[in-house]
């Protein structure tokens, strides 16, 4: 349904007013939703594995094959998990509700300077994906220059997965990727006429693109020519260097495996070049998969443009570099070694002898997130107690702290500074204020810009708090809670989001789309759980590997937390979590399925035992381990949800998500879960699967197709944590 701006904006105050009221006046039993006969049943073949002479048998590995017997069951899993949420009443009324709030935010991904202009990524209100701007200054008008929506094929939708502004201004290169699947495939556009250079790329799904500081090429990664089905595809990557306006197959190859018998590259190695103008070096990365610490090399910028770099070994995973800088004749690195929450180092980078390298930034009680180099110095974005920082390393070697306009976070991929530009860009947002885009000077206070314009909503009703609580051992976990002022505590529904890996922190974030929820007498809550980076690289190992279940554990007792301060009970509680995320998710209700009465999985790790055996499994080995250890067997089984799930158990009610384009967790994984779950389940609750044929892991996913998703998510909890609202009637339903 259509509404005009006015007539909607008045809709939806009203239904906040009501919401406001009496939200959760009672609970009521659950009623369960019938069609049919249930979801379709999978098939049962069972494969049994040895590993290190212990048995392990699969009841659905013909999914992995991911064949037209899949396809019509996954096709067929999803009609029914539609058609269920579909009659969730309210359900359209949530939706409408999230679509007003993500269409009148003007979302900006990121900023770049190249020249006299700014590039923005912005998905402009009511629009349905990001697309590329430029304006000449801060006070210039923004003229569309990529619209990934225009190459389009009828029936999909194209998604801008990554760009690059040349120092100058005078080009953007950038990814180009359809239905959410992130097979990128590279264009050039010039920027003054917007017009595309005849050339493109494809399979520069990670390019990672670096400028010559001339403007007139670039460096970027390229994928292997194989399927992408390949478990190979995302191995043997190379690096390679691009001129304008030549044709791409006579590129040079330049870093990467079998290019320089002198340096070791292993297969899950992703090579990439960087150079910065100002300086007559280019720096040569090596990472291994997802692990964070790198391997640098340093080479002069004329040996790489002659097509044979003379690389030079700066350091090695184990000194525990994360990133780095390159700021004339210096290069910073940014470590963990003997500094849990890092610190940051400098060394020449004509003679970079890493054992002679100086500590410029100590480590200090807040982490250290990123660093980024500007004409002006060094910047250097920190996290403290679930709020950033940002401080500034000048020329005389004093470190300045910059005062943020309110208390907030920094997103990490927003942070942008290059040699040629004073200052650094970033954007700050917290639980309840939307994002601004902000520009920091050293000795200056921080401008507020209006590329990311205040959208018209009332965050005024909302607040969040940020505590810590005890974990069974002993351990101080970090939780975000955030609700509606005048909130009742009792029976009101809380929805607990947890992640825990890579070392990736859950920042505070600006959340139109829950606000509905909170409306409604919902609690949102993050549990920053041990695997992410929140409190340190310590914080990320104590979640890894063989210590993994300190994750899940987490999680079970931030929700306990919860519960025992009356935010809410067992059965309105639900938790969710995403992608690795999924581990938490299906572990915790594996291990302890009473604690909640709803479980989401989005797009999660279901079956980390044979994750391995995907094409994105090999580059995740060094976070999660590999089966071809004892060692790493133990973990991985400890981990996998889909082999914790017995026949007879009482599960609560369990959506998970899944997108058939998904190139990070394979759709067989939520598949194989939801089988699994579907067969064993002894409690009565619905156990569904929600399928998207044009999406993928969600990163290129439309707004609408998020907004739905949300939707139905929300509507899921709202049903299943005994809404009366949400309850449908009879005849569409029976008992539970």
């Amino acid at each position: 349904m259509n509404f005009s701006r006015r007539t909607f904006l008045a809709s939806s105050t009203a239904l906040a007013l009501a919401a406001a009221r009496p939200a959760w006046a009672a609970w009521v039993k659950p009623v369960n939703i019938v069609i049919g006969n249930g979801p379709p049943v999978a098939p049962v073949r069972p494969v049994t594995d040895v590993y290190f002479g212990q048995r392990v048998t699969d009841d659905y590995r013909w999914m992995e094959s991911e064949g037209p017997e899949f396809l019509a069951y996954m096709r067929a899993q999803g009609a029914y998990a539609a058609g269920v949420l579909a009659k969730i009443p309210g359900r359209d009324t949530l939706e409408a509700e999230i679509s007003h709030n993500t269409g009148v935010l003007a979302s900006v991904a990121a900023v770049q300077v190249g020249g006299g202009k700014i590039f923005i990524q912005r998905r402009p209100p009511g629009a349905n994906t990001s697309k590329l701007f430029v304006r000449d200054g801060v006070g210039g008008i923004d003229k569309l220059l990529i619209d990934p929506e225009a190459t389009a094929a009828p029936g999909t939708h194209n998604a801008l997965d990554w760009w690059q502004a040349s120092p100058d201004g005078s080009h953007v290169v950038f990814g180009i990727s359809s239905g959410g699947s992130e097979e990128s495939t590279l264009h050039i556009v010039q920027t003054a006429t917007a017009t595309l250079l005849p050339e493109s790329i494809t399979r520069t799904n990670w390019a990672s693109p670096s400028w010559l500081p001339d403007g007139s090429g670039f460096f970027y990664n390229r994928l292997q020519d194989v399927p992408p089905s390949s478990l190979e595809y995302e191995q043997d990557s190379l690096c390679w260097l691009h001129k304008l306006n030549t044709n791409p197959e006579t590129d040079i190859k330049l870093f990467g495996q079998g290019v320089d018998a002198s340096i070791a590259v292993r297969s899950i190695d992703v090579p990439n070049m960087y150079a910065s103008p100002g300086s007559s070096m280019v720096i040569g990365v090596l990472q291994a998969g997802v692990q964070n610490e790198l391997t640098l090399y340093t080479a002069t910028l004329g040996s790489a443009l002659s097509g044979k770099p003379q690389w030079r070994k700066i350091c090695a995973p184990e000194d525990k570099i994360t990133g780095f800088a390159l700021h004339g004749g210096s290069l910073y690195l940014l470590t963990h070694h003997r500094a849990p929450r890092y610190r940051v180092l400098e060394l020449p980078v004509l003679e970079p002898d890493f054992s002679k390298a100086r500590e410029v930034v100590p480590e200090s009680g807040s982490v250290i997130r990123g660093i980024a180099a500007a004409r002006d110095g060094l910047y250097i974005l920190g996290l403290d107690a679930g709020l950033s920082s940002l401080r500034h390393l000048g020329p005389n070697g004093h470190v300045t702290r910059l005062a943020l306009p309110f208390s907030g976070a920094i997103s990490q991929d927003s942070l942008y500074a290059d040699m040629l530009h004073e200052g650094v860009w970033f954007s700050l947002q917290s639980w309840v204020r939307p994002p601004v885009i902000c520009h920091a000077m050293a000795g200056r206070p921080v401008a507020e810009t209006d590329i990311a314009r205040k959208p018209p909503i009332d965050v005024s009703p909302y607040a969040s708090e940020e505590i810590f609580t005890t974990a069974r051992d002993g351990t101080r976990i970090p939780l975000s809670i955030v609700y509606r002022k005048g909130m009742k505590h009792g029976a009101a529904p809380v929805l607990m989001q947890a992640y825990g890996a890579y070392g990736i922190s859950l920042d505070p974030y600006f959340i139109p789309h829950w606000l509905p929820f909170l409306d409604r007498g919902g609690v949102f809550a993050v549990a920053h759980v041990r695997g992410g980076g929140e409190l340190g690289e310590d914080w990320h190992r104590a979640g890894q590997k063989a210590l993994k279940y300190h994750t899940w554990q987490d999680a079970e007792d931030c929700l306990l937390h919860l519960i025992a301060a009356g935010y809410g009970m067992h059965r309105t509680a639900a938790v969710v979590g995403g992608s690795a995320g999924g581990i938490t998710v299906g572990r915790l209700i594996t291990e302890r399925p009473e604690l909640a009465a709803v479980a989401i999985s989005m797009v999660g790790v279901s079956d980390a035992l044979r994750s391995e055996f995907s094409p994105n499994g090999p580059p995740n080995i060094p976070e999660f381990g590999s089966v071809k250890t004892g060692q790493g067997f133990h973990d991985l089984l400890a981990m996998d949800a889909y082999q914790h799930v017995h026949d007879g158990v009482q599960y609560p009610s369990v959506l998970l998500t899944t997108g058939l384009h998904d190139p990070r967790v394979s759709p067989w994984e939520p598949a194989k879960m939801a089988a699994r779950l579907q067969a064993a389940t002894a409690s009565g609750n619905p156990v569904l699967l929600r399928v998207q044929a044009d999406a993928g892991h969600g990163i290129g996913s439309t707004r609408a197709q998020r907004d739905a998703e949300t939707a139905d998510m929300m509507a899921f909890i709202l049903w299943r944590t005994g809404g009366p609202r949400y309850q449908p009637k009879p005849p569409l339903a029976s008992p539970a």
